[in-house]
């Protein structure tokens, strides 16, 4: 017999990047419970970290702050805030594969998730961490 293993409606049927994404908007969507400006942030998920987002006041290249995504080559980011310019909204970037790698289990990769968000959403803001989510660092 061939076909799939569970009809579509089912967990099992949703891809591993499908399920990342999820776990972005979940987090995304927590946080605008209680931070309203972040509806019009744009939470996006990238497999690795690329030079495409890159150029002069994203956070890397002339300004100092590492190669033209912001990454340094020492360590591999986990996410990124890519502020406003232009007619782009304020965007927060989560690398899949560099959290993937760092979480053993779905929960830990949950937690790592929206450990990630928060602290993006925290540099967006100007704030603390903590001052985001109260829970963060907790769980």
């Amino acid at each position: 017999m061939r076909g799939p293993i569970a009809p579509p409606q089912v967990p099992l049927s949703i891809s591993r990047a499908e399920s990342f994404v999820d776990l972005v908007q979940d987090s995304a969507e927590r946080l605008e419970r209680r931070w309203p400006q972040l509806s019009a942030v744009d939470f996006t998920v990238l497999e690795v970290p690329t030079s495409s987002l890159g150029g002069p006041g994203s956070g890397g290249g002339p300004d100092g702050h590492g190669g033209p995504d912001g990454w340094d080559g020492e360590s591999v980011p986990l996410g990124r805030f890519i502020a406003a310019r232009g007619d782009a909204p304020d965007r927060i970037v989560i690398y899949r594969r560099p959290v993937e790698i760092r979480a053993k289990n779905r929960d830990e990769r949950a937690l790592l998730v929206h450990e990630v968000v928060v602290e993006q959403v925290a540099e967006l803001l100007g704030l603390a961490p903590e001052s985001v989510d109260p829970r963060y660092g907790q769980e």
